[in-house]
């Protein structure tokens, strides 16, 4: 029987895992919890999804103090552990693509292949929109459906910002097991001073980075970064998607993120990777104070 909570460094840790197959770790954004996965999830029929609350989100025990990038990343390795996984696809979406960055640099033989969905570098990242970053300060977002459909055309754009029904089902789905005010200021206040920029050129899988050209959160240059340093990265951008692509073009979005994950001859079986070693260990925190808004 699958684990529903993982104890961590004195965590409780909420922990979802569905399907059969090829395992798929699902990292979610800023305040999101496991459930929101559910439209994007069942996309994935022939998978054993993975998925967890990071702690102060969702159904997971609110930390004392912050919990760094790094921090999560172990914390993903930690539920791979109790699962008895030892390789897996990651998508990371937003925050939760800093995750999967750092998570793919610091145990790159966990992952066979990595998706980087709507995200950046964190510090050296260009910022969106500034009402979008601000959007971000509070979780206002997953309390207040007139809040919410105020501020989702010019933060997050694409089919969220067009669709009113879709605005609505979104709100219906955060409203469930929305962050406490606590627990969201201690996860946004993890990301002070990470950066991927030290050591992307280090992260040896197959990754594709997609976005959308709609995405006041995550201009499309911070794509192209990422894409250029990742050795074997790819980039596809998704015309007029916004940044929760993922969920309101759940179908479409799906279907490209597996044609990634199913080709070639990785397919056939999970083989690790074997990294290059590093000549000197690379901080995973950037010593240098920034904007808690810089990351989303």
């Amino acid at each position: 029987m699958e684990p529903e909570f993982v104890s961590w460094r004195g965590h409780r840790v909420h922990v979802t895992v569905t399907g059969q197959g090829d395992p798929l770790l699902l990292i979610q954004g800023l305040g999101g919890s496991t459930h929101q996965w559910t439209p994007f999830a069942q996309q994935f029929p022939n998978r054993r999804i993975i998925c967890f609350d990071v702690p102060g989100t969702g159904q997971s025990s609110v930390p004392l103090s912050p919990v760094p990038v790094a921090g999560i990343a172990a914390l993903a390795v930690a539920i791979l552990d109790e699962l008895q996984v030892e390789i897996t696809d990651v998508i990371g979406f937003s925050y939760g693509g800093a995750v999967a960055q750092q998570l793919a640099f610091q145990f790159p033989d966990r992952i066979r292949r990595l998706v980087l969905a709507a995200t950046n570098c964190g510090l050296g990242a260009v910022p969106g929109s500034f009402g979008a970053m601000m959007s971000l300060v509070t979780p206002l977002r997953y309390y207040s459906p007139t809040y919410f459909d105020r501020t989702a055309a010019h933060s997050y754009g694409g089919m969220t910002g067009r669709d009113l029904s879709m605005r609505r089902r979104m709100m219906a789905e955060r409203h469930r097991h929305p962050p406490s005010a606590y627990g969201y200021s201690m996860q946004l206040l993890g990301t002070i001073g990470w950066s991927s920029l030290p050591f992307l050129s280090r992260i040896p899988h197959d990754t594709l980075v997609i976005v959308g050209d709609d995405d006041p959160l995550i201009p499309l240059v911070n794509a192209e970064l990422l894409a250029r340093r990742i050795p074997r990265a790819r980039l596809e951008i998704a015309p007029r998607s916004g940044h929760l692509f993922l969920w309101d073009e759940a179908k479409r979005m799906a279907a490209r993120i597996a044609r990634f994950l199913d080709s070639h001859a990785g397919a056939a079986h999970f083989a690790k990777i074997e990294p290059e070693p590093a000549s000197e260990p690379v901080p995973a925190r950037v010593p240098v104070a920034v904007a808690v808004a810089q990351l989303v």
